[in-house]
């Protein structure tokens, strides 16, 4: 596009708008209130408009493009892929689908050594709580009020954050899901002072609503490893062993959901592997590809799909391990291994965002906590720090959402897309982002968090 005018450009930019208010419909969103940013490419950690504007992009889209923009040798495979077989049907072998299956069993804990392909992480936590019923025999599902599982039927009821109640009020999530609160410290609802103490009592409480829902009836639990999009919230040292424990202590399936934090994002293959924990399910989705081809899927021991090995297991998807998707797992994998990529994820969170985030955070009276790890942190931010009283109010729209709204358009003035999610910013770019890029980015978010500190009372 460089040798197309900035006038042709803008007119481009402008009907890629027209056509899209015209005509597309847009996830979780007021039709009417939204003016979407037309995008005109994307390299590496950033991208840009069709008036030249660039972005630095802290959110990583959706906290899936972990490998970046444009990574060439995820691009090239899938060119070679589509020059070659484009789709077949899920009931054939295919070499691109058997190697992602393979490498992904080679990465996860313990004997995880199958996978079931899906087309996102929404599908993957759907199909991994119906593997869990048909396995047990029971049909309650378990899962954190701080969470998001998707918006498919059962991941939206399984969901704990505000996403799941216009579901729920016309009747579109569906039943068995129970919620309970995980554990945070920070806003503990155990009145906890301590990790130990917020794990202790995170854990007799979950064992509690087991025994009062009827260990009998309770097919799975299913966890965030790292709570994502309501939080980014680490567990405490010995929770997830915890969970693991009571799982096996009443039969019921333990669901790992890595959709948002594995392949990277934490630092590791799966963030599970930080607690050396291992889930009888993994879902994964994101992170495995960087969303270049929509894909997710689930991770299967070895007990489970023995169930399915005479029984007939009852769920499919038309373009379960397309090809395409596949292909592109097994470079962006490839690419993570040659280039050392989790290895740096690990080190932006050591070395780059947890020292250059508490900083900010000794500066800025509207930061309450930071969290994370990995390419993966969150500003908590309050009106008080002493109170702990949220910026915006849970659930905040309209007026009462103003202070986030008013941030997040500070960074975008200097040229950073935020993700935000309520009282939260959280710092998600990709995995693959330079130091020196991180470091403008925490810049601007210096600067940006002026906006905020002017709310604290």
């Amino acid at each position: 596009m460089t040798d197309i005018s900035s006038d042709d450009l803008k007119a481009a930019g402008a009907k890629v708008f027209a056509d899209d208010r015209a005509h597309v419909f847009h996830s979780w969103s007021a039709q009417g209130a939204i003016s979407p940013l037309p995008v005109a490419g994307a390299e590496g950690s950033w991208f840009w408009d069709y008036e030249g504007n660039r972005f630095l992009d802290f959110s990583s889209q959706l906290v899936n493009t972990n490998i970046g923009h444009q990574h060439p040798k995820v691009v090239a495979a899938i060119q070679e892929q589509a020059g070659r077989l484009c789709t077949i049907a899920p009931s054939f072998a295919n070499d691109v689908r058997g190697e992602a299956a393979r490498l992904i069993a080679e990465l996860a804990p313990g004997d995880l050594n199958y996978v079931f392909f899906t087309n996102g992480g929404a599908e993957a936590n759907e199909n991994a709580v119906r593997m869990a019923r048909l396995h047990t025999g029971r049909s309650k599902v378990l899962s954190a009020y701080r969470s998001y599982h998707g918006s498919t039927s059962t991941a939206i009821a399984l969901t704990g954050d505000p996403r799941r109640w216009a579901n729920d009020a016309v009747g579109q999530s569906t039943g068995g899901a129970v919620h309970f609160f995980g554990p945070h410290l920070y806003r503990s609802h155990f009145h906890s002072t301590t990790e130990a103490e917020e794990c202790e009592r995170a854990l007799l409480h979950l064992e509690q609503v087991i025994q009062f829902e009827g260990p009998a009836t309770i097919a799975a639990i299913v966890l965030e490893t790292i709570v994502g999009t309501a939080g980014i919230l680490i567990p405490p040292p010995g929770y997830l062993a915890g969970v693991r424990a009571l799982c096996d202590k009443y039969g019921i399936v333990y669901i790992a959901d890595e959709v948002m934090a594995g392949f990277a994002r934490a630092g590791k293959w799966f963030a599970v592997d930080h607690w050396d924990v291992t889930p009888d399910l993994i879902t994964f989705a994101k992170g495995s590809n960087s969303g270049y081809i929509p894909v997710g899927g689930v991770v299967i021991s070895q007990a489970i799909r023995d169930t399915f090995d005479q029984r007939v297991y009852p769920g499919g998807l038309t373009y379960s391990g397309h090809p395409l998707a596949c292909a592109s797992i097994v470079a962006t994998i490839n690419a993570m291994r040659e280039e050392g990529i989790v290895e740096h994820a690990a080190w932006l969170g050591e070395e780059v965002f947890g020292p250059a985030l508490r900083e900010l955070a000794a500066r800025h009276p509207s930061v309450g906590e930071v969290r994370g790890v990995g390419a993966f942190w969150a500003l908590d931010l309050v009106r008080s720090q002493e109170t702990r009283e949220m910026l915006v109010p849970y659930n905040a729209a309209g007026a009462d959402a103003a202070p986030m709204n008013e941030l997040g358009a500070a960074l975008k003035a200097r040229g950073v897309w935020p993700f935000i999610n309520f009282n939260r910013l959280h710092v998600v770019p990709p995995c693959t982002i330079s130091e020196a890029d991180a470091r403008k980015g925490l810049e601007a978010l210096d600067e940006a968090l002026e906006v905020t500190d002017r709310y604290v009372v």
